[in-house]
């Protein structure tokens, strides 16, 4: 309730409106990429999206469309990254990231997810990038000159959208990196840690299953991430056409759930 206080100030008898409520801070779209990551005003979430608490362009792709990063939950906990459409012909599994962006605010870990990776490949439905090269065969690890469906490009990070990912993961070091793919339907567990891939992929409701490109899997992103850096990194792929419901509604909640993250 609002109501008036007499008050003396400098002899003088006024009154104040005292129970008012405050007027709202002014709050506008998260910020892009600052000169210090860790400052308070970074993590006001946005009114847009109250999950928000940071948003980066963390690079632009071959013709320049920018790679957005979201920063959601609590900085300071447990970081994890999550990257999809790698691929521009698996659009489907950024509705899982761009569900968790646009929801209620997330608890319990530092979250960043990065929806679309490869926005040229996206916008012409093409697994490869504006220049034809497989972003997840471009990698420095374990480089080989691929042609093909597999164009690794001329040599290990030639890509804009590459180097934006690896400068991204170099800057945030999470402590795990879950890539998501489509249609073999399927968590990797050929990975650093493989009992965590095996709980992924009951918590999903997906097979476990080995994917190594029958042999070695050349210039991808998790295997340079697993080698370069402590934490760990593993593809989850799901199927061409998974539905929408599981998309926005289930794979977002079950992740949450495993992560030991809440809404």
């Amino acid at each position: 309730m609002r109501r008036l206080v007499p008050l003396v100030v400098g002899g003088l008898l006024t009154a104040v409106l005292v129970g008012a409520p405050a007027a709202p801070a002014s709050v506008g779209p998260a910020a892009t990429t600052t000169s210090s990551p860790h400052a308070a005003s970074a993590y006001a979430p946005t009114d847009r999206r109250p999950a928000v608490v940071e948003h980066r362009v963390i690079g632009r792709s071959v013709r320049g469309r920018p790679l957005h990063a979201w920063r959601l939950g609590e900085p300071g906990k447990r970081r994890v990254v999550l990257l999809s459409t790698m691929h521009g012909n698996e659009p489907h599994t950024r509705q899982i990231l761009t569900s968790l962006r646009d929801g209620r605010p997330v608890r319990g870990i530092d979250l960043w997810v990065v929806p679309v990776v490869n926005p040229d490949g996206l916008a012409q439905r093409t697994r490869r990038n504006a220049r034809g090269v497989d972003l997840n065969r471009n990698f420095p690890h374990d480089w080989a000159d691929l042609d093909g469906n597999y164009e690794s490009g001329p040599r290990p990070a030639s890509e804009p959208e590459t180097r934006a990912v690896m400068g991204f993961l170099r800057q945030v070091r999470p402590r795990r990196v879950l890539s998501f793919h489509q249609p073999l339907n399927g968590v990797d567990t050929d990975t650093k840690d493989a009992r965590f891939a095996r709980r992924l992929a009951r918590a999903l409701r997906l097979p476990t299953t080995t994917l190594d490109c029958g042999g070695l899997c050349h210039g991808t992103m998790t295997s340079w991430y697993n080698a370069r850096f402590a934490g760990a990194a593993l593809t989850i792929e799901y199927a061409a056409r998974p539905p929408r419901h599981r998309m926005v509604v289930e794979a977002p909640r079950q992740l949450l759930g495993v992560l030991g993250a809440r809404r």
